[in-house]
């Protein structure tokens, strides 16, 4: 085998794969693909003779880079800043941290606001970046309920315009992947049933609607529930709410924010147990204090206080998104919820991968598969981590 400098072997690693382990296994990273997994040393041209990189993992953990639908910001930054500098800035940050693709997540703001991220983002996408991956937009509101804000701004809460939504998706193709609003408003299923045509993934968040209401939203094309537990009815046995529909609906995938601040350990064991069919997935719903530590934030406009790790609204003390990172998120439904890496694997890439329809591309360990890797240590810390087959960690 011809060597190249693009190519990097890792062995010595167990590696989570599609549908099982891997041990004392090495993978072959070749430009920005997977080109070869299999057992230490069963290559036949991967002798001593390699001329590319050579990386031993120390009998660490391969798994893939993790992806993160639902992020606001990180070490100073917000997406609703539209500039460069604060894209390259949160990508740089979260790339750090284990994640190799997100959706720029937007609040409920102006629809000046709005358009000035999408512009913002088509223009980054459009050329090489250098970090973890932007592969597209999440509309967090402003199609919400009052009555459940959480940190978003109340001011600017407007009914579904489905019209603003034709004119994105003309202007941007592709570029919005999910939208998260409350069903019960007026005009919400006609633009969850629009969303459904148009390959958007409809969510219900921040929102107000009884069980019955999210059932009939589903059957117009609703299919995901964001940060789950947050922001929406809660569950009682004679009113199951939102939270009682996520719960028991396979049709809807969900979100949880694996911080230990957001939801209980426990809450986070009942939705895992409720939700195995490929349909939950771990978020940050970082925030622009993510790896800045305690001090004055601002979030959509909004001042945002954060102390021991904990971001809440200045005024109100409503949770205000998080200082979570994906590799926290990771160890913590390990160490606390009682996950194996496996699985908590498939948490953090293979569902989110699956629910955008990039399963074929990104999300899992296998050959042909987009180079998004990363090295965990035994102790699951970060050992190296590699974007399209080139290494940022």
């Amino acid at each position: 085998m011809a060597s190249h400098p693009s190519q990097t072997l890792i062995t010595n690693a167990s590696i989570v794969m599609e549908d099982s382990v891997l041990t004392d296994g090495e993978i072959l990273l070749e430009g920005d693909q997977i080109s070869w997994i299999g057992l230490r040393g069963s290559h036949p041209e991967l002798t001593e003779s390699f001329a590319g990189t050579r990386i031993d993992a120390k009998q660490g953990w391969i798994v893939p880079g993790f992806i993160d639908i639902h992020v606001h910001g990180g070490y100073g930054h917000d997406f609703m800043d539209a500039t460069k500098e604060c894209l390259d800035g949160i990508t740089r940050f979260h790339s750090q941290h284990g994640t190799t693709s997100m959706l720029a997540t937007t609040v409920t703001a102006s629809h000046e606001a709005i358009v000035n991220v999408l512009s913002a983002v088509s223009d980054y996408t459009s050329q090489e970046m250098p970090y973890a991956q932007l592969i597209g937009v999440h509309l967090e509101g402003p199609f919400i309920s009052h009555k459940w804000p959480g940190a978003q701004n109340p001011a600017f809460i407007v009914p579904p315009q489905k019209q603003w939504l034709q004119e994105w998706s003309e202007q941007y193709p592709g570029l919005i992947k999910m939208l998260t609003l409350a069903p019960e408003t007026e005009g919400a299923y006609e633009l969850i049933q629009w969303l459904k045509s148009n390959g958007v993934v409809a969510a219900a968040g921040h929102t107000d609607a009884s069980y019955d209401i999210v059932e009939e939203a589903v059957e117009h094309g609703l299919s995901h529930a964001v940060h789950t537990f947050n922001a929406m009815t809660g569950l009682h046995h004679r009113k199951p709410g939102t939270v009682g529909a996520v719960l028991t609906d396979d049709r809807i995938s969900a979100e949880i924010i694996a911080d230990g601040f957001h939801v209980h350990p426990a809450g986070i064991k009942l939705l895992t147990r409720a939700k195995v069919n490929h349909n939950l997935m771990l978020i940050t719903d970082a925030m622009s204090a993510a790896g800045l530590g305690n001090g004055q934030y601002s979030l959509g406009g909004l001042p945002v206080t954060v102390k021991d790790g904990v971001a809440t609204l200045t005024e109100g003390n409503s949770l205000a998104g998080s200082t979570l990172t994906m590799i926290s998120a990771f160890r913590f439904v390990i160490d606390k919820v009682g996950l194996t890496v496996p699985e908590a694997s498939v948490l953090a890439s293979g569902n989110p991968a699956r629910m955008l329809g990039m399963y074929d591309t990104i999300g899992s360990i296998a050959a042909g598969k987009q180079a998004d890797v990363l090295l965990l240590t035994p102790e699951l810390e970060i050992g190296g981590m590699w974007i399209k087959g080139k290494q940022t960690v």
